[in-house]
């Protein structure tokens, strides 16, 4: 984990080998909070990616890079303040070299807070290919 204590895995639903639902709680009390911003607490987009990032490794079990993101869209602002939990929905499409995407987190009520499409490739294949 990038940032430790950053969030937890609070309910993890496999839909298939291609697919996971994943519900995490996000500790409001974490320092990343206290510059982004002060007494107005916002989830950092980078951090959004972060944890697609490492939910998809702990779901597929190996280290991924970051590639390319494609159509990410920020519809929400995540104030763990006010709304701490959030549902990462991933699904994934494996290719030759690489691994797309897609997610949709969302509050528990629906809302959409982050759509995104990202190619990942798997660290071995980054030293592999220079």
């Amino acid at each position: 984990m990038l940032l430790p204590n950053l969030y937890q895995v609070i309910e993890k639903k496999v839909i298939d080998a291609d697919a996971v639902s994943v519900t995490v709680a996000v500790n409001k009390n974490h320092r990343v909070f206290e510059g982004h911003f002060p007494n107005n607490p916002v989830m950092p987009g980078v951090c959004m990616l972060q944890i697609i990032k490492e939910l998809s490794e702990e779901h597929l079990e190996t280290s991924l890079f970051l590639q390319k993101t494609s159509n990410v869209k920020f519809t929400a602002v995540m104030n763990p303040q006010i709304q701490s939990n959030l549902t990462v929905n991933l699904s994934f499409i494996r290719e030759e070299d690489s691994i797309k995407i897609k997610n949709t987190s969302t509050f528990p009520d629906g809302t959409v807070v982050l759509k995104c499409n990202a190619i990942f490739v798997e660290t071995n294949r980054v030293h592999e290919n220079g």
